[in-house]
């Protein structure tokens, strides 16, 4: 059914869909505020819970509600939330009056956040546990205006209590996948009450929307947006220092390491040292993602290279530089701008340790070819994308990134891949854009 505006009716609020499985658990829920403490003090001791937030799941909210509207977004850990970050800003531009809180949770979530520094007018806080005090007590304290689920973490308890609370709520980034649909399917009845409560379902792509209606949710407030996870602003840009810069470097060939981990450096001038044998006159400029680490890296780059520059120390590039060390804060859209080829960090194989991987758009929205290692880990879906169309370069090594590095001072060859690239991102910004206009009609906002 559609409303007189042409959108789908929303749900009946205040009262949550009957279907036994789901009033099963909601009852189990209500009595598991003990079990939850109990768990929760656990995972404390264990330094899976920051001792310093932990009540905030369980209702303790840190933070007071700041005044006028309050949209509620959530997202279960590091990918979710740093997916909505673009969203985010892009809704502070267009709704300058509201406020936005971010709950998420996982701890690792918490200080990725804390890394990637939050939107203006955005507030992390970690979600209640889903029991009735703090679901009650968390609802009670921010009283959103409207509510916005990040693509799959569904608390049953959580979800009917907004509902009940008349708080309009979207599911946004939705996405099922062959396997989690053949373990949601068990539980049909269960789905489709959860689904039901609310105003619009926006998933990821075709086969997520037919699982969705398999599941039973309802067809007529289902929409296929994309995939928001690759959407990125482009970084600010310095234009003066850039242009001072392009000026000394000229056509000199080079290549950009960013958000590089210390325990992968050593590959990384490997490579570098390789890839100089065959294109003489190669600069290698690097951004550890922990600035604070740099004397390492530059004892490090010392030991093979004899010309080292730093530009926390206001060293220059000259012809003669054959590392420089980009160790400031803030700049990386300066270096993606100046870079024709980047390698994405944290990304190498590394005895002992299992890199994460470093989101590659912020690069690709600057024109840099992404080069990269297998792991990919928390942005393993966007390095697929990226490569199922042509749009990056995966290496296995130091040897094979040298010979990728070398390559890639070819513009031909960087031509294709950079479009390719693009192409994608564009259709990232349309998800985006649709993302933002669901969330304007949730809150009745034009």
């Amino acid at each position: 059914m559609t409303g007189k505006d042409g959108r789908a009716s929303s749900p009946r609020r205040g009262r949550p869909p009957a279907a036994p499985l789901l009033a099963a658990y909601l009852a189990l829920a209500r009595a598991s505020g003990p079990l939850w403490r109990l768990v929760l003090a656990r995972r404390t001791r264990a330094g899976k819970e920051d001792p310093a937030r932990v009540g905030e799941k369980l209702g303790r909210p840190a933070l007071a509600r700041p005044p006028g509207r309050l949209v509620w977004f959530h997202a279960v850990s590091v990918g979710e939330s740093l997916a909505l970050l673009t969203l985010l800003r892009r809704l502070g531009r267009e709704m300058p009056d509201a406020h936005f809180l971010l709950t998420t949770i996982t701890r690792s979530s918490a200080e990725a956040l804390a890394r990637a520094g939050l939107p203006p007018r955005v507030i992390h806080q970690f979600a209640p546990a889903d029991a009735p005090g703090p679901v009650g007590a968390f609802l009670g304290h921010w009283r959103p205006d409207a509510a916005v689920v990040a693509e799959r973490d569904l608390w049953p308890l959580t979800l009917t209590e907004t509902h009940r609370r008349g708080i309009p709520m979207l599911l946004v980034n939705a996405r099922v996948t062959a396997r989690g649909f053949r373990r949601r399917k068990r539980l049909p009845a269960l789905y489709r009450g959860l689904y039901g409560l609310f105003e619009r379902i926006l998933m990821q792509n075709e086969d997520s929307r037919a699982r969705f209606v398999a599941m039973g949710a309802p067809p007529d407030r289902l929409e296929v947006m994309g995939v928001l996870k690759t959407a990125s602003d482009p970084l600010p840009d310095r234009p003066e220092e850039r242009a001072a810069l392009a000026a000394r470097l000229g056509d000199r060939p080079r290549w950009l390491a960013g958000s590089t981990a210390r325990r992968e450096e050593a590959q990384l001038f490997e490579a570098h040292a390789r890839a100089r044998d065959r294109c003489p006159g190669l600069l290698f400029i690097i951004a550890p993602r922990q600035p604070g680490l740099a004397d390492a890296t530059e004892a490090e780059a010392r030991a093979r290279f004899a010309h080292v520059a730093r530009r926390s120390r206001g060293e220059t590039i000259g012809p003669e530089t054959q590392v420089y060390i980009a160790d400031t804060i803030g700049e990386m859209g300066l270096w993606f701008r100046l870079c024709p080829v980047t390698f994405m960090g944290n990304s190498l194989p590394v005895e002992g340790a299992t890199p994460t991987g470093k989101n590659p758009w912020e690069a690709v929205a600057l024109g840099s070819l992404v080069l990269h290692g297998p792991h990919t880990g928390n942005f393993a879906e966007s390095y697929d994308a990226l490569r199922a169309v042509g749009g990056a370069v995966e290496v296995a090594d130091a040897a094979a990134l040298a010979a990728a590095v070398v390559a890639a001072q070819d513009a031909d060859f960087r031509a294709p891949r950079t479009a390719a690239a693009a192409a994608l991102a564009a259709e990232a910004q349309a998800a985006l854009d649709r993302a933002a206009a669901a969330v304007r009609a949730l809150c009745r906002i034009g």
